[in-house]
């Protein structure tokens, strides 16, 4: 296995990158000036790679590596790997899903409580002195008892929804039918629907061609001036540009994002506002979560080349 070369498209943590280089001889991308002169130099050989999925492999990447046998993505979203272009080749695809799923859940609570709550104002209040130069903090908005959406009750969604109900709190779901695990949780098929019942909107859905933009001009209207949009997805799912305006024109209450268009060089516009809480794509960023999601990078690439049963398949 040692003589197995792989591109390597991004970094990974030192832990990982240390077993990956024990075992296969590593091409790394991500270090390349010229990535095109990489590609020809190395790619003849290459019969492997391991990505991220927010980075994932193009179709060109794909094309570039004639003995590529298989992709492994080290995230859930498999979103930005070209799936047909694999398919056609019968390249094989791998993810890291269930061991990022809890970690990405609390996240996304600890989201809406910090910016319904105003957590990071209430620090940064304290630490200027103007708690006491001009006393108390402003009255945020309490979070038990509200009315919660999640927008697809998949593996994230579903983790989501039982942390909501652990404040009381009245929860509907959409997704492309109803779920025989959601109880009493109520199915609304139309996000509009669910928006406009929602005082926290949480987009909770694997990304792909059909749910692009799913959260646009008419959700983000319906979700309205009280309400809160929480996306711990991708940041496709939602029209940024759509969700922009509405944060500067107050049309929507707030939002707390963990992932942006062409991030981290996201638009500066965010950066303005008052009414959205940032985070750097860190829902998944745990110790424990980052080495179990290397671990199985490392076996489904092991797994592959040793001719067994890959542990978490997507193709």
């Amino acid at each position: 296995m040692s003589q197995i070369e792989l591109l390597q498209v991004g970094p990974y943590p030192s832990w990982d990158q240390e077993r990956l280089d024990a075992h296969f001889i590593m091409h790394r991308y991500f270090e390349a000036a010229d990535k095109a002169a990489f590609l020809a130099e190395h790619g003849a050989n290459i019969r492997g790679i391991a990505t991220r999925g927010e980075i994932g492999a193009n179709r060109a990447m794909i094309e570039a590596l004639p003995k590529l046998e298989v992709i492994s993505v080290y995230g859930v979203g498999f979103d930005a790997v070209d799936i047909a272009a694999a398919r056609e080749r019968g390249i094989r695809v791998t993810n890291t899903p269930d061991v990022l799923t809890k970690d990405v859940a609390d996240l996304g609570i600890a989201m809406m409580l910090a910016q319904a709550r105003g957590v990071i104002g209430g620090e940064t209040w304290v630490r200027s002195g103007d708690w006491a130069k001009n006393g108390l903090y402003p009255l945020k908005s309490r979070v038990h008892g509200k009315r919660a959406g999640v927008l697809g009750l998949g593996r994230i969604g579903y983790e989501v929804a039982k942390r909501l109900a652990g404040f009381d709190m009245d929860i509907a779901y959409s997704d492309t039918g109803e779920k025989d695990f959601a109880g009493d949780w109520t199915f609304l098929a139309d996000p509009v629907e669910l928006a406009a019942r929602s005082d926290f909107l949480f987009v909770t859905l694997a990304a792909s061609a059909e749910t692009r933009h799913i959260v646009g001009r008419k959700v983000i209207e319906a979700l309205g001036p009280e309400g809160m949009l929480v996306n711990i997805s991708r940041a496709s799912n939602i029209d940024e540009a759509a969700l922009l305006d509405a944060l500067e024109s107050k049309a929507l209450g707030s939002a707390a994002l963990d992932v942006f268009e062409g991030e981290p060089n996201l638009n500066p516009r965010f950066l303005t506002l008052d009414n959205v809480l940032l985070q750097p794509h860190m829902a998944s960023g745990t110790v424990e979560t980052r080495k179990a999601m290397g671990q199985l990078v490392f076996d489904n690439l092991s797994a592959h080349f040793a001719g067994k049963p890959l542990p978490t398949p997507v193709l």
